[in-house]
């Protein structure tokens, strides 16, 4: 499977951006992993195949995670955005949602940076 995140950039405190990851195949679990300089990736959010989401407590109620089935496609739109959020974000194939347990397949990573 090869997946392709697109959509980060750079925006000010409170605003928003959306990520999107297109994957070449049907995969049933995706999430959004972020990594920041100088800190270990970690779990963002997920979603399964028929649509049941997960998410990290540091963006509950300002992050919103959906996908697209038909297009193979998975967006995470993201508001309130704060400097915290500051990070390179992955999409990943999961093997598991909860505990989140990402398979082996990854996209490129998508750089958003949130200016204070």
């Amino acid at each position: 499977v090869q997946l392709q995140a697109s959509g980060g950039g750079l925006v000010q405190a409170g605003g928003s951006l959306r990520l999107s990851c297109a994957a070449s195949a049907v995969t049933p679990n995706m999430g959004w992993f972020r990594q920041a300089p100088g800190k270990e990736r970690e779990f963002v959010s997920g979603i399964a195949w028929r649509g049941g989401t997960y998410y990290t407590d540091s963006v509950k109620g300002r992050f919103t995670i959906s996908r697209d089935n038909a297009r193979s496609t998975v967006y995470l739109q993201m508001d309130s955005l704060k400097p915290e959020d500051t990070a390179v974000y992955y999409c990943a194939v999961m093997k598991r949602l909860s505990p989140p347990v990402p398979d082996d397949f990854w996209g490129q990573g998508t750089l958003v940076t949130i200016s204070s």
